[in-house]
């Protein structure tokens, strides 16, 4: 049977969208696994977002609670609002609460990744730690990508996003796009990730 493994996100201007469909491509390439994109709701009203300038959604489905329990392993993705994850996303994880009471999600694998604005390292690790507090409640196994990605990890000739937590860019403006090389984190976090959820499910 294969390993199901979901790729969570919120993206108001695209650039978490972008990174999460590069993983989805990575993780992809193994075998034996099935992966599947999904958004979670938006909680500001259309006539906010237009004001905002951001762009319509894209044509991913929306995810429920029931359906994140689903999974074998997931990956979670969202931009950074005053270094911590943006507050669509939280208020989708703090729908999971029977999730929680249940024990629906303990013992499985989560990853994360994201988009902060600016360059501050000291926001790169506080947005991940305090992200890792909602895998950690759930009993989740948070699987960081630490430094497998290689030289890649180590360019700073470039601007790049991610860090060993997980793939990452900087949206700066909103109009600063994933770069090639933050792609190529992303795709190498999504077929690290397949592969350590097959493991953890047995079927590797």
């Amino acid at each position: 049977m294969a390993v199901k493994i979901y790729i969570i996100y919120y993206s108001m201007y695209g650039h978490v969208a972008t990174l999460a469909e590069e993983i989805k491509k990575g993780a992809d390439t193994v075998e034996g696994v099935e992966v599947k994109l999904w958004q979670v709701p938006e909680t500001l009203p259309e006539e906010v977002l237009g004001k905002m300038g951001a762009p319509p959604k894209r044509d991913v489905p929306i995810i429920t609670p029931t359906e994140l329990a689903e999974a074998d392993g997931v990956l979670l993705g969202f931009p950074t609002r005053f270094g911590m994850m943006a507050a669509q996303f939280k208020a989708f994880m703090d729908s999971t609460g029977g999730l929680w009471g249940s024990q629906k999600l303990a013992g499985k694998p989560a990853g994360l990744f994201s988009a902060p604005h600016h360059r501050e390292v000291d926001r790169r690790q506080l947005r991940n730690l305090t992200a890792v507090t909602q895998l950690v409640h759930h009993g989740m196994i948070f699987v960081p990508i630490g430094y497998t990605f290689g030289a890649g990890m180590f360019e700073i000739e470039k601007v790049k996003g991610g860090s060993p937590y997980g793939a990452g860019t900087y949206a700066g403006d909103g109009t600063r796009q994933p770069t090639e090389l933050e792609l190529g984190q992303a795709f190498h976090q999504g077929k690290y990730f397949a592969g350590i959820a097959k493991k953890l499910k047995g079927t590797a």
